[in-house]
């Protein structure tokens, strides 16, 4: 009854079914290895992240080269999370049954907002270094900061920011929470429920992260403003995500675990998938762009003037070809994105063009942002964040099961082929 009234209106291509893999044989729990390497994991992420600390302070400018490197990195690893919260919610809402499998990963990862809170600490704490508004002098000096001081004022952004991870981390708990329960009861009211859920969790998400995006790096600059801010942020957010997933399931299977469950269709999906917003992330740009050059009212243009000069150009150029142009082209055929190796190359690529976007919208803002000394910062924060946030990540896993394993659509997602 399940799939007559709520199973997709297409039925996969017919696989035979001694194919397909039983659970029971098959690794999908991360088991006693699961705390060693959270363990690991939060050491490493410990050790570099205080070495990216004694070298802000070596640096001698207050910090405020740490701050804004710390602001690059938490927005990579908090994008990976947002986009994958996003993921979950449009496979419910979409009924993907082919996405089951690799959809507990993207659970895992979109449930991973008590460590973010807590890495965002940082980031109060360098309010003065990172935001001019945050100034009291510098917004008594300015018109322009008074007049937006009733939103930009240090109680509202705290406040906000309570109430971005509050519903992100309500968000993330309910679909990993349900779809685990799911693992046990095999009810299929869970799916139900999920898929009733997804439409107003995408418009809760939709919103806060438009919002989120504005307060923490659109006002890096409060003299600038683009309404079409949030959604780039977004479309590199799901770029994020979708290079992110593939990569876990790859290292997992690597490991030992989910042998067999995933596999190359759905990591063909997944491919589809990452061009698809690799097309939407240039088209968001571009759009951003062409407006405020073809406006060419000062109060917007400044914003790009800053980011094409002093060698930022050259930056802006290499996202133009390494996050669009070319792997446009490196994404297009089909056999890429069957190919493990190459998919994988290509999401490796594009997080990395990921985080260099977020370079280029941040450190403009900040003198000297080659020096030897803060690209060292940077190197390390990257490593230690990363691995903090990792480490939170398989911590959510913990000893849950990496698939769904009593979804009502495990077996079609199991036996799906494209065509």
């Amino acid at each position: 009854m399940f799939r007559r009234s709520y199973g997709p209106k297409c039925s996969p291509r017919p696989m035979n079914p001694t194919r397909l893999p039983d659970l029971h044989e098959v690794r999908t729990t991360l088991g006693p290895a699961g705390p060693r390497l959270a363990r690991r994991l939060a050491i490493a992420g410990s050790a570099a992240v205080g070495a990216g600390f004694v070298l802000g302070l070596l640096a001698g400018d207050g910090l405020r080269r740490f701050f804004h490197a710390w602001l690059v990195n938490y927005s990579f690893v908090l994008s990976v999370s947002l986009g994958a919260l996003f993921l979950v919610a449009m496979l419910h809402v979409a009924r993907a049954g082919w996405g089951v499998v690799v959809r507990r990963i993207a659970e895992v990862l979109g449930n991973n907002f008590t460590v973010l809170a807590l890495l965002f600490a940082p980031v109060l704490v360098g309010l003065g270094a990172l935001f001019e508004w945050a100034d009291p002098q510098a917004v008594q000096a300015d018109a322009l900061l008074q007049h937006k001081a009733p939103y930009l004022n240090l109680a509202f952004f705290a406040a906000r920011a309570l109430g971005y991870f509050v519903l992100w981390w309500f968000l993330g708990r309910y679909f990993f929470e349900r779809s685990t329960e799911q693992d046990a009861t095999g009810d299929p009211r869970l799916t139900v429920r999920m898929e009733r859920a997804s439409g107003p969790a995408l418009l809760v998400l939709a919103l806060c992260v438009t919002l989120a995006a504005f307060d923490w790096l659109m006002s890096l600059d409060a003299r600038w403003y683009s309404t079409i801010f949030g959604v780039y942020f977004f479309s590199g957010a799901m770029v994020a995500a979708l290079a992110a997933v593939p990569l876990v399931a790859m290292s997992l299977q690597w490991a030992g675990w989910v042998r067999s469950v995933i596999h190359v269709e759905h990591y063909h999906d997944l491919g589809k998938l990452l061009f698809a917003f690799v097309v939407f992330w240039g088209y968001i740009a571009f759009s951003q762009f062409l407006l405020i050059w073809y406006a060419n009212i000062p109060e917007e243009t400044v914003w790009y003037r800053q980011r094409l000069a002093h060698g930022w150009q050259w930056v802006a150029v290499i996202l133009l070809f390494g996050h669009l142009i070319i792997p446009f082209v490196g994404l297009m055929s089909r056999e890429v994105k069957r190919r493990k190796p190459l998919l994988a190359f290509w999401a490796v690529w594009m997080l990395a063009m990921h985080w260099l976007d977020l370079y280029w919208l941040v450190m403009p803002r900040v003198e000297g942002a080659g020096s030897v000394m803060g690209i060292l910062t940077d190197v390390c924060l990257l490593a230690g964040i990363v691995c903090l946030y990792l480490a939170g990540a398989v911590r959510v896993a913990g000893d849950r099961c990496l698939v769904p394993r009593k979804d009502p659509r495990l077996g079609e997602s199991l036996a799906f082929e494209n065509s």
